[in-house]
């Protein structure tokens, strides 16, 4: 038998498909029933039902189920079949689903995004708000992000709009660089487990760099933007290879053997269309506040309030989390 484990969050207990007065929670029962409306011939079978955080933000259960060798369920199946969809609608809570294997549990890898994941901020629109070409660039951006730009021509045509500013601006932009919610303790937590850990960005060295040092992390790549000879103004161009979608995954891959890691091993996380190919190669891939056509695209998808919440994906309770920060 093959198994795959659901794990459910709520943000506040939800009012049921009944609309009950009393606030419900799904049960594990509520949740099988749902699979097998999904492929009845699987006969799901609950193999275990564990609450992982008892608290209101999230509520969280995970559900582990078997299914047959010779079912055609998948994770993807799972998650976008209109039952799981209507599940998650009636019960106001989000389902990520993953393949039950002994690497679930024992990953060894974390590589992070680093704008609108770790960190709130989309580096480039902060410094188009200096040169008063916010707006511009800020479209240019969303639309790349959602994956309907080529990436590599829109940063070359963002990054245009920055010539002659002064490259003193990376550290004029660093007090308005905050953390997305649970980062740091994401980090913390995941480097008292053993895990190397990296940000791979679309964005540039010297915010990249300095994020890294911050947190931790064991590698960056970003793009690096050159300065005029005189070394007081940007010049607008990138140098050196531009970190890309492929080249993303391509650094994964790379970093996985370096560490000597499997990729089943490793956890990718960001929030753009750049950042699927990454996720598709690592053992979980993780679309954080996503823009809606990652959402669709990404192996799971995650809308809580902290960033600290993916631990619960690598099955640990909240007093695990809370015993990691001791």
């Amino acid at each position: 038998m093959s198994g795959f484990v659901a794990t459910i969050f709520s943000s506040s207990p939800a009012q049921g498909p009944s609309h009950d007065k009393i606030p419900l929670l799904p049960s594990a029962e509520d949740f099988i029933n749902t699979l097998v409306a999904i492929d009845i011939e699987a006969i799901c079978a609950p193999g275990s039902f564990r609450v992982l955080s008892q608290h209101d933000d999230p509520f969280v259960i995970e559900v582990q189920f078997t299914v047959p060798p010779n079912s055609t369920l998948t994770s993807r199946k799972l998650r976008t079949h209109e039952k799981s969809l209507v599940f998650e609608k009636e019960w106001g809570v989000e389902v990520v689903y993953q393949s039950e294997t002994v690497y679930r549990r024992h990953k060894r890898l974390a590589i992070f995004d680093m704008d609108s994941t770790l960190i709130q901020q989309e580096v480039i629109d902060e410094i188009a708000k200096v040169i008063g070409v916010e707006d511009k660039v800020s479209a240019i951006t969303a639309r790349a992000m959602n994956g309907e730009l080529d990436f590599t021509a829109s940063l070359r045509e963002r990054c245009g709009l920055l010539k002659g500013i002064p490259s003193t601006v990376w550290e004029d932009l660093k007090p308005r660089i905050t953390l997305t919610p649970g980062a740091r303790n994401l980090i913390k937590s995941l480097k008292r487990l053993g895990y190397k850990t990296a940000v791979l960005s679309g964005g540039f060295t010297p915010l990249a760099s300095w994020l890294a040092t911050d947190l931790g992390l064991d590698y960056f790549f970003a793009n690096h933007l050159t300065v005029s000879a005189d070394g007081q103004t940007l010049t607008g161009e990138v140098e050196g290879d531009i970190v890309h979608a492929e080249q993303k995954r391509q650094h994964v891959i790379e970093i996985a053997k370096k560490e000597e890691i499997l990729l089943e091993q490793s956890l990718v996380v960001g929030d753009g269309a750049n950042d699927l190919p990454m996720m598709s190669v690592a053992g979980l891939g993780v679309a954080f506040h996503a823009k809606p056509k990652v959402q669709v695209e990404a192996p799971a998808r995650l809308n809580t309030t902290s960033l600290t919440d993916v631990l619960y994906l690598l099955g640990l309770s909240k007093e695990d989390q809370i015993a990691l920060l001791r």
